[in-house]
């Protein structure tokens, strides 16, 4: 039997080998936003994981985006230079193809690394002015966003527009806006976070009047010949929060405004948000949007096995699927999905050793 999760599939005029994508994972390892050795690191080796995509960490589109000092940021020649040069090495040693999530982190940034205590950046720490459609703060004791002006929201519209310029320089095949887990694009959509009274508050269409003009602004700029994409939010998991018919009606916007697929999680926009610890816990919700929005969708959250994925993908509940800490549990996960589910998968020269093929210690227990 064919699988399903190893078929290419086309988003725009991106084809990828298979449906498998490494989520974009912060590392809180960049300098001033530029990569560092660490990410070269990071990204050499899971190039080789066996997915078609590998998506580079939320990218802050201007300095006060980041959520850390340790977040990597593409809103300035060095750190556009920085991820040249790791990008570039990656595709030498790599089989993936790249992606980039540009972020802006609104109300969540200026916060500490998570192995620092993941709150608000004291007066000691250098923090900066976080920025959100209302005055109101990501939790208990944590700063107080100013509240976006008009001449605010279309200077973060033009750092979209300029970090999505930096990275058709730097040559990803794919580029994805954050709409999701709290960052400033999702914060405006849901009616907890936005509160204003004016045409970016209120009603949904409102709500989601600022990351469709994101959209609509960026696609301008990226060519057809580069797959544009988003990641939302299907569910707040909150009382009057983002529901699934609002994530799918989201996803629809994002369709007309240019985006080629979507990538559906969920959470994280205040601090008291607890997401579900089901496996497969957003596909539901995926589901409902590729069905609703009629757009390619991926789905991510606990996808643990390889036949949970396969069934995913089968059953037509996605287009896709995304590992996040399930890859770096196992940076050969797509290898092992591609072998228990009786196909194969490209590998790099020096790796060939290893397959099926050539090495019996494969279906060998230990």
């Amino acid at each position: 039997m064919t699988s399903q999760l190893f078929s290419p599939i086309r988003l725009a005029g991106v084809e990828l080998a298979n449906r498998i994508v490494v989520s974009p994972m912060c590392q809180y390892s960049a300098e001033d936003g530029a990569m560092t050795e660490w990410h070269s690191t990071h990204i050499g080796m899971l190039a080789n994981s066996g997915a078609g995509l590998f998506i580079v960490e939320a990218t802050g589109v201007e300095a006060r985006g980041r959520i850390t000092h340790g977040c990597v940021g593409l809103y300035s020649d060095a750190d556009e230079a920085a991820m040249k040069r790791v990008i570039d090495h990656a595709r030498k040693i790599g089989t993936a193809k790249f992606g980039i999530q540009l972020a802006h982190a609104g109300r969540k940034a200026s916060s500490q690394r998570p192995w620092q205590g993941a709150g608000p950046l004291s007066s000691g720490e250098n923090p900066w002015e976080t920025i959100a459609p209302s005055p109101i703060p990501f939790g208990p004791g944590w700063h107080t966003p100013r509240e976006m002006t008009d001449k605010d929201i279309a200077t973060v519209t033009e750092a979209f527009v300029a970090a999505a310029k930096r990275a058709l320089r730097i040559g990803f095949d794919t580029i994805e806006l954050h709409a999701a887990h709290g960052y400033l694009l999702h914060a405006f959509a849901s009616a907890i976070s936005n509160k204003r009274a004016d045409r970016y508050g209120g009603s949904l269409e409102n709500r989601l009047r600022f990351p469709l003009e994101v959209m609509a602004a960026v696609r301008a700029v990226v060519p057809s010949s580069v797959a544009l994409g988003a990641r939302l939010t299907g569910s707040d998991w909150l009382d009057g929060g983002i529901n699934p018919d609002e994530a799918a009606a989201l996803a629809k916007g994002f369709k007309g405004a240019g985006a080629d697929y979507v990538d559906v999680s969920s959470g994280g926009l205040t601090h008291a948000a607890r997401n579900p610890t089901d496996p497969g816990y957003n596909v539901p919700l995926a589901e409902k949007v590729k069905r609703d929005a009629g757009i390619a969708t991926r789905t991510v959250g606990l996808i643990l096995a390889p036949q949970q994925a396969e069934a995913i993908i089968a059953d037509g509940r996605a287009d896709m699927i995304a590992l996040g800490r399930g890859v770096l549990n196992d940076p050969r996960w797509g290898w092992h999905a591609a072998f228990a589910l009786g196909t194969e998968v490209a590998r790099v020269p020096q790796y060939l050793r290893v397959g099926p093929k050539l090495w019996p210690g494969l279906t060998m227990k230990g």
